[in-house]
Order: structure tokens, then sequence, then C-alpha cells
């Protein structure tokens, strides 16, 4: 018996091929996923997660949790479909994966509704508690602070011994014209 002979039609709707198509691309695009349940989150407190995430080069979205199990089928991230349970958003990573994680995770702590349910980061599949890791590393930027603070020490270091040569060398001339004139 074929579809047309049942009378359902399983032609998809253009927007939701659309939708699914735009959920792959941002899955593609994205260094990691995160996903978290949001009910009883208000449109202000949505709106402030968002803004805190922007930073990092994140953005939350909310999608129809069968569009994104099609669409990690698709891009073959088929475990993200075990916490796409009851409403959840995503935030798609494209920037600071550790700033991400923070912000959910502060966000998760001052307003216990947002809980952080796991997610991707690349191939590999992250719970709650590797998010909550992710969150205690320090940012891209403190991390290029620390590297760039590494790489100046042994110039600082050279500088330093390089200036004390000549200032010892005049100390010790100062000492030795001194001790003739005292002599």
């Amino acid at each position: 018996m074929t579809d047309s002979e049942t009378g359902s039609d399983r032609t998809p709707r253009p927007h939701k091929v659309e939708t699914v198509a735009e959920i792959v691309e941002k899955l593609r695009s994205s260094q990691a996923v995160f996903v978290s349940e949001y009910r009883g989150l208000t449109v202000t407190e949505l709106a402030q997660l968002r803004n805190d995430l922007r930073p990092t080069e994140t953005e939350l979205k909310v999608y129809k949790n069968t569009m994104v199990r099609r669409a990690a089928a698709e891009t073959g991230n088929d475990a993200l479909a075990e916490f796409l349970v009851g409403p959840t958003a995503l935030a798609l990573v494209s920037g600071d994966i550790a700033g991400a994680a923070k912000a959910l995770i502060e966000t998760s702590k001052a307003n216990p509704l947002l809980v952080v349910k796991g997610g991707m980061l690349g191939e590999d599949l992250l719970s709650a508690a590797d998010i909550k890791t992710l969150a205690t590393l320090p940012s891209r930027e403190e991390l290029l602070a620390k590297m760039a603070g590494l790489l100046q020490a042994p110039m600082v270091a050279t500088a330093g011994l390089l200036q004390a040569m000549p200032r010892n060398f005049a100390y010790g001339l100062s000492a030795l014209i001194a001790d003739r004139d005292a002599a």
C-alpha cells in the first residue's frame, strides 16, 4: 500500500525542510553545541542569557526537538538526541567554548530553572558535568595573556641582564675611583 492509497501525505512542508537545513548548517559550523532546558524562564531571562552568550560568539536558539533530531542525524550527531526532551534551547558555539560554558553554568546557578543537560564538542558527547568542568577553564583571553607572559618572561630577563652589565660596571668603576681618592 503506497502513501497515496492510504491518504497520508508524507512530503515535508517546505518551511520545515528549510528549518532543518538551517539547523544542519548551524551544527556543522559550530565548534560545540550545548543543550539546556529553559522551562519556566521568562522572555527577559532568555534575552539576558543571549546577551551573556554573545561575547563568546554563541547563539542561543530554540527549535522543535524533532527538527533538531533530524538535523543531528544528518550531521552524524545522533547522540545529541538523548538531550532533546522537553523544552530545549541550543547554545551553538562558534567562538570561546569555555566562556560559553561559563555563561551557561553561571546563569543556571543564578536561575535554577535553566538546566544544562549536555552537548557535543566536535564529535564528543558531553554530559552536564563535562560542561561544568569546561566552565572552570580559563577563557581564551586569559590563556592568551598567560601565553604572552610566558613568551615575554625570557626577553624581560635578558633585557634585565643586559642592563645590569653596564650598571654594575659603572658601580664598580665608581667604587674604584672612591677607593683611589680615599687612599
